[in-house]
């Protein structure tokens, strides 16, 4: 176990795979090559992954994390054995440029096992390290999805503290667009009474286009039963006024009501419709759409 001064500690364990079948999302298989995430983002659903493994949601899941260290090797040896050019995601349940990648380089390490067998991958991060892979990035059919809710800085320091301010991961954007990359921003999840209005969907939206992204798609919030402690006592701390709304709505589910959901899919429709966003299909197989992302983290 060892910490870098952040009052995080790190744990270095050896997995027995890397790469995680999924079924029912537009990629096949997903690829974690941390366990926890110093983002500490107050609504992040793979705190739900951790509950299910007996581990703390809390503190347990953002000041604790697991480090695979031998994930890119195994790796390597794992893509010899697929027949299939199936699309990977990298960043399902982590981010994989979380501020001890800087150290580790497992994320590096892994893309350069993908570019030495190269599969469709969608990478999804907070991170604006993600620049210093540029070089892997341009050798691989890959769409970067950025995940940016919100613009104000005020909301992105309170719900999701230490992942990389809104702008940094704009300028991350244009950078990996100016350098021929698929980019693009998905605003995710979108927080109700805080994010989801129009004017704060557009705001997003033109930031994106802006900065060169090549698709701009959007997700609700989930709120699965080891998650919505953490949510609620972030609203508690900082928009009081949102709890009793916020506790009805989501008392016996998980996901918002259908109604709620249409009406923000509509905003972002009409928000994206005033914009230039050209994404990129995959070289093979077909295409999976921004529409399509949102609904796998």
């Amino acid at each position: 176990m060892s910490n870098m001064g952040s009052g995080v500690s790190y744990r270095e364990i050896t997995v027995k795979s890397a790469l995680t079948r999924v079924q029912g999302m537009p990629f096949a298989w997903s690829l974690n090559p941390y366990s926890g995430c110093e983002r500490a983002c107050v609504y992040c659903y793979a705190r739900d992954y951790h509950a299910r493994r007996g581990r703390d949601t809390g503190a347990g899941f953002d000041r604790e994390i697991d480090v695979k260290v031998n994930f890119p090797d195994l790796l390597a040896l794992e893509l010899r054995r697929l027949r299939k050019r199936e699309t990977v995601a990298l960043g399902t349940a982590t981010d994989p440029y979380q501020q001890c990648e800087g150290r580790y380089r497992i994320t590096r390490r892994t893309l350069e096992a993908l570019v030495a067998s190269p599969l469709p991958l969608v990478v999804i991060t907070k991170g604006s390290m993600v620049v210093r892979d540029i070089d892997l990035l341009a050798r691989l059919d890959v769409k970067v999805c950025m995940s940016i809710g919100t613009v104000s800085t005020e909301l992105a320091r309170t719900s999701e503290p230490h992942a990389s301010p809104p702008k940094a991961r704009l300028e991350a954007v244009r950078r990996l667009a100016a350098a021929g990359i698929d980019a693009g921003v998905l605003a995710a999840p979108i927080l109700p009474g805080l994010s989801d209005s129009e004017e704060s969907l557009d705001a997003v939206a033109a930031a994106a286009a802006m900065n060169g992204a090549t698709f701009f798609s959007t997700r609700p919030l989930k709120l699965d039963p080891s998650v919505k402690p953490h949510y609620l006592a972030f609203l508690s701390e900082h928009f009081p006024a949102l709890l009793p709304a916020t506790e009805a709505r989501f008392a016996e589910r998980i996901n918002p009501e259908r109604g709620y959901t249409d009406m923000l899919e509509e905003r972002a429709r009409r928000v994206r419709s005033r914009y230039r966003f050209h994404e990129r299909p995959f070289r093979k197989p077909e295409p999976s759409t921004p529409s399509q992302l949102r609904l796998t983290i």
